[in-house]
Order: C-alpha cells, then sequence, then structure tokens
C-alpha cells in the first residue's frame, strides 16, 4: 500500500515527537523559535511547488496510508511571466584570474552564454514564447563542509591527490553560507521566471564523515551559527600551524612551499578561519542526497571499523608522511585495492611514533545512516521545512536513504543513496534500491491523470557507478552499476534528467534508448575552483518538447579580494582565490560551453 506523506504533515508521529523535543528545549532557552515549531508541527506554509514527501517504498499516487486521513495536495505554483533575467548567474559575469603566472588574483570575468543543446531533439523556433514552466530547483553537490583538524584527514598525500589537502578548505563554512546567500538573493528561475521551487544537495555534504560536521552542514542550510573549530576551542591545531614547509602556513613567515608559489601571508588567518560564521538558511525548502564522504571514512574505507573511530575522537594526528609510502597508500586507494582500510590502519599504527599531539574531541566521531537521517529530522534544522529534508520516520524503521518527493505538480523527484558500504569512493545500487526506483517509475506512469516528468538525483555519475562490491549488512544481495541504472531509467520516457555531482566537473552527457531519452546532468563542486551550484529549469515549449535549462551560480563573495578583509564575507571571497590558486587544481573542472549554462531539448514522453 502506498505510504505517502505531506510535506505539511510529513511523518505525523515524528512532528508530534519534534514538537515535543522543541517544547523541552524552549523550556530549557526561555523561549520557541516560531518558524522552527510550525516546521516541526507541519504547519509551515507551503511555497509553490511543495507538495509529498514519500519514503522508501512509496508509491506515487493519491492513496493515504492506512490510518490517515487523504493527504491534501500542495497550493499550485502562481503563474509567473516569463521574465528571464542575468543578474547574480554566470550569464552575467564570472570569476576570472587576472595576469599569467604565479599567485593570481580574481575578478569579474567574462559571462558564459547560454547554449542551446539539440542532441536528442531539435530546438523549434518561437519556444520561448510558448513555453510554460513546470519546475524550478538549485542543485548544491560536493559542499565538503571539512574539520581540517580532523585526525583522519591525510593532509600529507597532497603530493599524490589534490583532495589530500587544498589551502582554502579552512574556509569551507563561510564559502558555503556564501553561496546560501546567493541563493536567498535569486528573484526566481533565471530563463523562465518562475519561482524556485526548492535545493537540493547530492551528496559529500561533509567531508570526513564526522558528526561535528553534519551539524555544520545543517545549520548552514537551515540556519544557525557555527563555530568551524574542534579540539581546543582557543586556537587551530591543524597542518597550517604545524611548521612543516608542506604546508601554506598564512599566519607565519615560515618559506613554505605555497609561499614560494605567491601565496600571501595573511596574519590573523587562522583565527579568523574558526570564527563563527552565521548562517541565515536557506528561504527555500531543501532536500538532501547522501555521498559517499557522508558515509564512509575518508570517503572511501568502509564505516563501523573501532580502531577509525577511536582514531577521530583521539589526541594524535599524522601530519607528514614519507613520499613511497604515501604513493603505495594512495595507489591502494585509487585502484579500490583496500576497501576496508586495512593497509591505511597499518600505516597509521606504524607511523604512531610520529604523530603530533592534538586536543581530542569526542564530536569527531563517525555518524551512522541511522544517525544521518535522525539529525535532518531534528527540529533544530528544520529551517524552511519540509520536515526531515525528505527523509522521514520509514527510513529509519527501513534503515535506507532514499526517498521520492514532489518538486511541483508535474515533477517527481527521486533521490538516491549511490554510496556501497563495502567501501571505496565509486558508487553503485543494491538489488531491493534498484527494484523500488522501478516500482517508484512504474507507479507514476500509472498516476491518474497521466505521469508526472520525472529527475532523478544521486551523488555519483553512471560512469562512477563501477563499485560492485556487497554491502556487508546485505551480503547476498548484488550490486548494480551505472549501466543497469541508465538502462532502467532509459525504459521510462517521464525521465527528463538525471542530476548528479562526485566528479567535481560540469558535464552534460545526452542518453538515448529505443523507450526514450534523458540528459545526465553533472555539476561541478562547491570546494573545487570555480566553485558553483546549478539552477535547473524544466519548461514545456507546447510544440512537442520539453526543455531542461540549467544556469550556474556562484557563491555572494565578491570577485575582488581584499588581504586585509578577514571578516565573514572577505573569507569567502578569499575561499574561491585560494581555490584557484591551489597547487594541483585542475582547470577544467569547469567543463565545456555546453557543459554549463545550456538549455536542453528533449521529446515530449
Amino acid at each position: 500500500m502506498p505510504r505517502i506523506r505531506s510535506v505539511a504533515t510529513a511523518t505525523a508521529a515524528t512532528a508530534t515527537a519534534a514538537a515535543g523535543a522543541a517544547s523541552v528545549a524552549a523550556g530549557a532557552a526561555g523561549r520557541l523559535d516560531r518558524r522552527a515549531l510550525l516546521a516541526a508541527t507541519g504547519a509551515v506554509t507551503l511555497s509553490a511547488g511543495i507538495g509529498y514527501a514519500l519514503g522508501p517504498g512509496a508509491g506515487s499516487g493519491n492513496a493515504s496510508p492506512a490510518g490517515h486521513a487523504a493527504v491534501p495536495r500542495s497550493r499550485q505554483a502562481p503563474a509567473a511571466p516569463l521574465a528571464p533575467y542575468r543578474s547574480g548567474t554566470t550569464l552575467l559575469t564570472t570569476a576570472a584570474a587576472r595576469g599569467t603566472s604565479g599567485y593570481r588574483r580574481l575578478g569579474d570575468g567574462p559571462a558564459w552564454p547560454r547554449v542551446v543543446r539539440g542532441d536528442l531533439a531539435a530546438a523549434k523556433p518561437g519556444r520561448e514564447g510558448r513555453r510554460t514552466a513546470l519546475a524550478a530547483f538549485v542543485q548544491f553537490t560536493d559542499l565538503h563542509l571539512v574539520d581540517v583538524q580532523h585526525p583522519l584527514r591525510y593532509e600529507y598525500l597532497r603530493a599524490q591527490t589534490a583532495s589530500a589537502w587544498r589551502p582554502h578548505e579552512s574556509l569551507s563554512v563561510a564559502g558555503a553560507v556564501s553561496l546560501v546567500e546567493r541563493v536567498n538573493a535569486l528573484r526566481g528561475a533565471p530563463a523562465t521566471g518562475s519561482p524556485l521551487h526548492c535545493v537540493v544537495t547530492t551528496g559529500d555534504n561533509t567531508d570526513n564523515n564526522s558528526r561535528t560536521e553534519l551539524d555544520w552542514f545543517l545549520k548552514v542550510m537551515s540556519g544557525g551559527r557555527v563555530t568551524p573549530n574542534t579540539g581546543d576551542p582557543r586556537r587551530y591545531e591543524g597542518v597550517q600551524d604545524s611548521g612543516l614547509k608542506l604546508y601554506w602556513h598564512p599566519d607565519d613567515a615560515l618559506r613554505d612551499a605555497d609561499k614560494s608559489l605567491g601565496f600571501p601571508r595573511l596574519p590573523g588567518f587562522l583565527d579568523a578561519a574558526v570564527r563563527d560564521v552565521n548562517s541565515p538558511g536557506l528561504d527555500l525548502p531543501w532536500y538532501s542526497t547522501v555521498g559517499n564522504h557522508d558515509a564512509l571514512p575518508g570517503g572511501c574505507w568502509a564505516p563501523k571499523d573501532s580502531y577509525f573511530t577511536e582514531f577521530a575522537v583521539g589526541g594524535k594526528k599524522l601530519m607528514s608522511l614519507d613520499e613511497t609510502r604515501g604513493a603505495a597508500l594512495w595507489q591502494a586507494v585509487k585502484k579500490g585495492r583496500d576497501p576496508k582500510g586495512a593497509h591505511f590502519k597499518e600505516l597509521l599504527k606504524s607511523e604512531a611514533r610520529r604523530m603530533r599531539s592534538i586536543t581530542p574531541d569526542e564530536s569527531r566521531a563517525p555518524f551512522t545512516p541511522a544517525e544521518y537521517v535522525l539529525a535532518h529530522l531534528a527540529p533544530a534544522h528544520a529551517g524552511a521545512g519540509p520536515v526531515g529534508h525528505g527523509y522521514t520516520e520509514e527510513n529509519l524503521a527501513s534503515a535506507t536513504q532514499y526517498y521520492s518527493f514532489r518538486v511541483s505538480d508535474d515533477v517527481l523527484g527521486i533521490s538516491l543513496d549511490t554510496t556501497d558500504p563495502g567501501g571505496h569512493y565509486e558508487g553503485s545500487l543494491g538489488t531491493a534500491q534498484l527494484r523500488w526506483l522501478e516500482r517508484e517509475l512504474a507507479a507514476n506512469e500509472r498516476r491518474a491523470g497521466g505521469p508526472s516528468y520525472v529527475v532523478v538525483l544521486s551523488h555519483h555519475t553512471s560512469r562512477t557507478m563501477r563499485n560492485l562490491r556487497h554491502d556487508p549488512a546485505h551480503p547476498g544481495e548484488a550490486r548494480h552499476g551505472g549501466e543497469e541504472v541508465l538502462a532502467l531509467l532509459g525504459r521510462h520516457r517521464s525521465v527528463l534528467a538525471w542530476v548528479n555531482g562526485h566528479s567535481h566537473k560540469n558535464a552534460i552527457t545526452p542518453h538515448r534508448t529505443p523507450h526514450g531519452s534523458f540528459w545526465e546532468v553533472s555539476t561541478a563542486s562547491h570546494i573545487d575552483f570555480p566553485q558553483l551550484a546549478r539552477v535547473v529549469e524544466l519548461a514545456d515549449n507546447h510544440d512537442g518538447t520539453v526543455s531542461v535549462l540549467t544556469t550556474l551560480i556562484e557563491s555572494a563573495a565578491p570577485h575582488r579580494t581584499d588581504f586585509a578583509d578577514l571578516s565573514q564575507t572577505g573569507l569567502a571571497a578569499l575561499y574561491r582565490e585560494l581555490s584557484f590558486n591551489a597547487p594541483g587544481a585542475k582547470p577544467a573542472l569547469g567543463g565545456e560551453a555546453g557543459d554549463r549554462n545550456t538549455e536542453l531539448v528533449l521529446r515530449k514522453g
């Protein structure tokens, strides 16, 4: 039987419990934040297009769960004039470097124009004047909010992979808050003028699968004060004040490897980096999708290892490593030869005498999938809603992290969990989830009044779903890769797009099958330059085609930086500029013109 949840009344038991918890907290604090109470009790006013939030195994029909009243439909989105705009998007300007060598400052650069792609259907003249907006949402992906002082960070592998340590990553919270500010300032969807219906994340919201990072992420998204510091509350204890020339020391006169490349000395930088950051929270509903860094230690090792848990909260951190040993470790990770982290564990034990002392911190402990869902359900993180941000009590009961929800009356969103609990950073789906996806798509096609269009959301791309290791919790269940998922989606004409991240690169790929066609939209991360998010709009052209329109946005921080400005906004601007100059940064992550601001045309199903 379908188990449908309205956003306004999502998981009644959860809402009741949440309201009770909020009341208790209010008693302790002396007052209750009205928005949090309304969200917790399911009384948040429905904004345009918010409809059903469905749990795992839910159908797409209108039947209500046993014992519950019929679920009310969301308020119809108000008609919006078709008023395209460019302000606040990369259609107007992008961050671009000055000069040609050394450390390069950023400033206002050229716009990225919209490219019409007719790979799957011809774009017919006059469609702009005919089209009707179906839905519009913003995609955040690969925020990688990172505790840079976490003991399991492997900065010493920077020679092997640029993702091991980035000079700017201590500013990830300030950068993410500035991205929230950008979305809040958008006056609608850039191509159609439609209201924005929601924000979705597509995984790697955290970096170290750490409870404190999860708390930071939820406060950034829903509003609150974040202190991006762990360990000693009075000071920073990471590699950037270690005295090791391998790392940029912003406060120190040390002639480190990065200063030799032109990185500046910025006295007071580290104190500023661990100061409180205030997030206004998104003023749109938002939905969460899980990534490998949200589920696996280091983003690549199988969870539930007591050694890694104890090491994460302990008082020792490895900050340097012999190059030969580092290369061998990274090769094992890259090739997927160490999914359980056995080699990594052995290395840490053998390097114990060379580790440095830091302040232990229990908040650095890894979180479990159940704790991830529970944290999203907490009333303190309700923000603009919905309660749970897509997750429900049903996810807790079934130990799942996938669900369906209404983006708008015309569009169904399906959020997948593509992380393989067996380890390794590439992904796959278990048989149970693949069959659930098949049922969701089939139920949508049987929907009274005709099927909705479908957007599938995941962390991994089709090309990075090649990890078929069995889930230790379901050893008899097969795993399924990207090709199988593509084949399934291609059998359903209602699917318009598969939106994902993981690769940290903008790439848009057409997929055509004998039964239908759709676009795969992969978006660059917000930790590596050019630090982007993407607005996705769906529109009916009323000529036998549908358009998926994509527009990239940067954070609200100014392109130009001021080395003397260590305010929250100044740090967000530095976050972008430092990321551009990061040694090993890949200049191609922004993709080609056809991967950026686009109109992707499809035949109507």
